[in-house]
């Protein structure tokens, strides 16, 4: 989610290699992400030359910024509390 959100569409192949997964391992993950409504897959080329793209949907980036301001706020508390003590 985190690649994908920083870019507009990525390449299945740079996801794979980024997060060093397995072609069926990454392909599992990006399908349950385009079931929750978060992801979309566009297949470009034919043949040898086909890629496959990936973009967050509206509601993917909202989950993942939800997300992010969550892991923020833990953060924050956690340093807050760290220097009252």
């Amino acid at each position: 989610m985190a690649l994908l959100a920083a870019t507009e569409w990525a390449e299945f192949s740079f996801l794979r290699e980024s997060i060093e997964l397995t072609d069926s391992a990454l392909s599992k993950q990006v399908s349950t992400l385009v079931e929750a409504g978060y992801a979309e897959v566009r297949k470009e080329g034919a043949g040898r030359r086909r890629r496959t793209l990936v973009t967050l949907t509206p509601r993917g980036r909202t989950a993942f910024d939800g997300h992010v301001e969550a892991l923020r706020q833990l953060v924050d508390r956690a340093l807050s509390r760290s220097t009252a003590t």
